[in-house]
C-alpha cells in the first residue's frame, strides 16, 4: 500500500498547519533515536520527518494532495526531507526545542542542519486533470483539446513583475545575494541560519514600480487550452505527462500537467484489459441448425459462424478483434457470448411444429437425469 503522509503523522487531511506541527513534535520526541533505543525508531523518525516536511509546507502539501500518496508525489518531482538529514543529535535533554527543528525544516533556513547547499530555483506545482474518452478514442487513438485554469507567466512584464526593466534594482536588504543571515542561540551554542530575503523573496532584486497587470507577482491566472494526444490502447487510470504545462512561478520553472484517462462505459462492449466482450442474441433455429451471423466490432462488423447444436451461453473467440495493446500494438480478442432467445409469441403452425419436434426429441430424458 502506498505511504500516506497524513496517516504517518496521525492527522486528518483537513488538519491545520498548527495541528501538523503538534503531531510532529509529539512523534519526534517519541521516536528520535537518541531518546528511543528501539531498533525501529530510526526508520520511524525518518518517516515522520519526511511526512512533516511535505505537509508543513503549503506548496508541497498542495502538490501532494493532487496525487494522494507519497510514491506518486515523488514520481512527479515532489521533494521531502528525512530524519537522516538532521544528522546525529547526541545528548538530547528535556529542554531541547523541537519547535526549533520544525521551524528550520519549514522556515527555509537550515543553517548547520545540512540543508544550506545553495539557492535552488522554485518550481511550480504539477496539475492533475481527468479526461473522459470514448472506447472508440482508446481504440484508434485521438487528440482532445482541454482547457486548464492555471498560473501563467505575465506577458506584459515577461514574468519580472516590474513595469519596465529600469524599475528593477538591487535589493537593499540582501545586497543582491537573495539571503538574510540570522544568528540564534540554542542549547548547542550559537547557530547561524540563512533564509531567503523577506523583501525580495530570494530574488536579489527589488522592484520600484510593479507591473499593473500582475501586481508585481509576474504571474497571472488564466485559462489555457492544450491538445492532448491519446495513444492507442489507452485505458482507465493511464496518466499522461505534459512537461512544462503546470503552474508557473516567478523566477522559477513551470510544473507539469498530468492528464488521467477515464474511459466511458460502452453501450455494447465490455472491456477487460485488451479483450472486449459482448452478448449476441440468436434464435433457437440458428442454435440448433447452425448459422452465420454478423457481429459488431470496433471497426464495423465481422462474420461469426455458429455451429449446429450450439448451447446458450457459449463463448466464441474472435482473434485480433479486441483492443490494441498500449505496449506493443498487438490486438486482444473479441469474445462473443451467444444467448438463445425464446420467442414471445407463436403462430398455430409454429406451435404444432414444436409439438411434433418434442415428440421426436429425447428432451424428457433431460428432466429424468436432472431429478436423479
Amino acid at each position: 500500500m502506498a505511504k500516506d503522509y497524513y496517516h504517518v503523522l496521525g492527522v486528518d487531511k483537513k488538519a491545520s498547519k498548527e495541528e501538523i506541527k503538534k503531531a510532529y513534535k509529539r512523534l519526534a520526541k517519541q521516536y528520535h533515536p537518541d531518546l528511543n533505543k528501539d531498533s525501529s525508531a530510526t526508520e520511524k523518525f525518518k518517516e515522520i520527518n519526511e511526512a512533516a516536511s511535505v505537509l508543513g509546507d503549503d506548496q508541497k502539501r498542495s502538490q501532494y494532495d493532487q496525487f494522494g500518496d507519497a510514491e506518486s508525489y515523488k514520481r512527479a518531482g515532489g521533494q521531502s526531507y528525512s530524519g537522516s538529514d538532521f544528522g546525529d543529535f547526541s545528548d538530547f535533554s528535556g529542554s531541547f526545542d523541537f519547535e526549533d527543528i520544525f521551524d528550520k525544516v519549514f522556515g527555509g533556513g537550515f543553517g548547520n542542519f545540512g540543508f544550506n547547499r545553495g539557492r535552488r530555483k522554485p518550481r511550480g506545482s504539477d496539475l492533475l486533470y481527468e479526461l473522459e474518452i470514448d472506447l472508440e478514442d482508446a481504440y484508434s487513438g485521438s487528440t482532445k483539446s482541454i482547457i486548464i485554469p492555471r498560473n501563467s507567466i505575465c506577458e506584459d512584464c515577461n514574468g519580472s513583475g516590474a513595469a519596465s526593466s529600469s524599475d528593477i534594482v538591487i535589493c537593499p536588504n540582501c545586497k543582491g545575494s537573495g539571503y538574510e543571515t540570522r544568528t540564534q542561540r540554542t542549547p548547542f551554542g550559537l547557530f547561524q541560519t540563512t533564509s531567503p530575503c523577506s523583501k525580495c523573496r530570494g530574488a536579489g532584486q527589488y522592484i520600484k514600480k510593479e507591473c499593473e497587470e500582475c501586481d508585481g507577482t509576474g504571474i497571472i491566472r488564466e485559462k489555457t487550452s492544450f491538445d492532448v494526444t491519446i495513444p492507442k490502447g489507452a485505458d482507465t487510470g493511464l496518466r499522461l505527462r505534459i512537461r512544462g504545462h503546470g503552474e508557473a512561478v516567478q523566477n522559477g520553472s513551470t510544473g507539469d500537467l498530468y492528464v488521467q484517462i477515464k474511459v466511458k462505459p460502452h453501450k455494447i462492449f465490455e472491456r477487460r484489459d485488451d479483450d472486449i466482450y459482448l452478448e449476441a442474441p440468436i434464435s433457437f433455429a440458428q442454435a440448433a441448425l447452425g448459422s452465420e451471423i454478423d457481429i459488431p466490432t470496433m471497426t464495423g462488423k465481422a462474420s461469426l459462424k455458429i455451429p449446429s447444436a450450439t448451447q446458450t451461453g457459449t463463448v466464441f473467440r474472435m482473434k485480433g478483434k479486441g483492443m490494441p495493446s498500449l505496449h506493443d500494438g498487438s490486438h486482444g480478442a473479441e469474445l462473443v457470448r451467444v444467448i438463445i432467445q425464446v420467442p414471445k409469441s407463436l403462430s398455430k403452425k409454429q406451435v404444432q411444429l414444436l409439438k411434433d419436434f418434442e415428440k421426436e426429441s429425447d428432451d424428457k430424458g433431460l428432466f429424468k437425469s436432472f431429478f436423479n
